[in-house]
């Protein structure tokens, strides 16, 4: 009896241990995620680039045909009601872009090649970057009284 309470109890605080890791590795995860998305790592293009080899025309009706706008908005704005990031226009590399619909974090789910091909992704990505960036804050009249 005595062995089996120090055998729970050994279970118990390695658990915790572990939970404790968890918790200091996520946010050095995270950080080496937008380190390398950083402009400086070159995992990013500047939203003024040159839009990829896509049909922004189909890249449109795909965007609204795969439902991406129920989460991310018509214009890929984002949603604070659905959780949906701001996606439009994207700053992520085609390549980026790609691999994170193909393998999401949080609760976007994954869409296979089964399910979106590359270049119905390749085509949204031009509809997404074909998006004007919004004004900027000191751009805007009435925000400067």
């Amino acid at each position: 009896m005595e062995n089996s309470l120090k055998n729970r109890a050994f279970i118990l605080s390695s658990a915790r241990n572990k939970f404790g890791v968890l918790r200091f590795l996520f946010p050095v995860a995270v950080a080496a995620v937008l380190f390398l998305m950083s402009p400086a790592s070159g995992g990013q293009q500047s939203p003024t680039g040159t839009a990829p080899a896509g049909n922004v025309q189909n890249g449109k009706k795909n965007f609204t045909a795969d439902g991406c706008y129920e989460c991310h908005g018509l214009q890929g704005q984002g949603a604070t009601q659905t959780g949906g990031a701001r996606i439009g226009p994207p700053m992520l590399s085609l390549e980026s872009f790609m691999s994170y619909v193909r393998h999401p974090a949080n609760q976007m789910p994954p869409y296979t090649s089964k399910a979106i091909s590359d270049q119905d992704l390749t085509d949204i990505y031009a509809y997404l970057k074909s998006i004007p960036l919004p004004p900027k804050g000191k751009d805007i009249p009435l925000l400067n009284k």
